[in-house]
């Protein structure tokens, strides 16, 4: 049942727009298409892509049983779903106390990259971490150089270092396979020196982006291949959009535009406007996106359409729920449990 207590809906046509659809089709071909490429634990899903221990719970029955999360608030979900059997905290945060006292329950790491927050994990009762180091990307990471004295104060403090993480975000969107290949390789070669001093049996990094051209890690952290984006569509990668934002056309104008009832609330802007497949996207507000339909096309207030974000993750995280679909015909529903911090 839906929280309002409405009937269940059996077909779009019953939702309450806007919100989620997820085709099933698309969906179970980028499974297939990552599942011939990096099987079982040579993927660890990134959960902040998709947010919902529903589709996680769909990953573990194919094979993914290991899981890397970005927010305390996710783990916590994990474990609660009982798919706590290998998460990582790929994030560094000073709140994972929260974490340590599921350490009896799950096997949770973290990642670390200063005195600071590896004194978080040894007070917050954290068994396990790995040192994230930079590679490239402005963003979290020791260097290379400062990762061997992190492993050994972790291991001084009893915890097991695992092994490393670096991501190259960076190089996600690199148009070119063959540059793509090549700055991705230099950005490996920081990781896996770090790792030869390091040790440990995991190198972790990687994404959608770079899922088959990072042949460097033991593990890579990829989750919007699973729904996909029209960022990530630009690239050489055998995925297809399988998430929508279904809306209902709510104004037509003699002027040949029409209004939806999806906005900046329902969607992750920060990767630019959706795509619509019936024509152009004028431009978004708060509750509606104008719409230039194609040429000869004809619509009508109350039609149903739907929008590709440009950024799975963002969009997600502002629904409750997704709506699987064949066709019109609504087969699952998978609550969006996993967000907040």
């Amino acid at each position: 049942m839906t929280n309002d207590h409405r009937p269940d809906p059996a077909t779009t046509d019953d939702l309450v727009t806007p919100t989620l659809v997820v085709d099933r089709g698309a969906f179970d071909r980028n499974l297939a298409a990552m599942d011939a490429v990096r099987p079982g634990r040579e993927l660890r899903p990134h959960v902040k892509a998709f947010k919902s221990t529903d589709l996680a719970r769909r990953l573990a029955d194919d094979g993914h049983d290991v899981f890397c999360a970005a927010t305390v608030r996710e783990i916590e979900g994990m474990v609660a779903a009982g798919l706590g059997q290998d998460l990582l905290l790929a994030n560094e945060s000073l709140d994972v106390a929260r974490l340590g006292a599921l350490a009896d329950e799950a096997n949770i790491t973290v990642a670390v990259d200063s005195d600071a927050t590896l004194a978080a994990a040894i007070d917050g009762g954290v068994r396990s971490v790995l040192i994230d180091v930079e590679v490239g990307l402005p963003r979290c990471g020791c260097s290379p150089d400062d990762a061997p004295r992190l492993a050994e104060a972790a291991r001084a403090a009893g915890l097991e270092v695992r092994g490393v993480m670096g991501y190259e975000g960076h190089l996600m969107m690199v148009g070119d396979r063959a540059e793509r290949i090549d700055r991705v390789g230099a950005a490996m070669e920081l990781l896996t020196a770090a790792h030869d001093r390091v040790g440990g049996d995991i190198v972790s990094g990687g994404g959608t982006g770079t899922f088959d051209t990072n042949t460097w890690c033991t593990e890579i952290q990829a989750g919007s291949y699973t729904l996909m984006d029209t960022q990530y569509t630009t690239l050489d990668l055998p995925f297809e959009l399988a998430l929508g934002v279904l809306a209902t056309v709510i104004s037509v104008s003699p002027k040949g535009w029409i209004v939806v009832n999806a906005g900046l609330k329902s969607l992750g802007m920060d990767h630019g406007d959706p795509s619509w497949p019936g024509g152009e996207v004028f431009f978004c507000s708060d509750e509606h996106t104008t719409l230039r339909p194609a040429e000869g096309s004809s619509w009508a207030v109350g039609d149903r359409t739907i929008l590709h974000p440009a950024h799975v993750d963002p969009t997600v995280a502002k629904h409750e729920a997704m709506w699987v679909c064949d066709g019109d015909r609504i087969v699952d529903r998978w609550a969006v449990d996993l967000r907040g911090w």
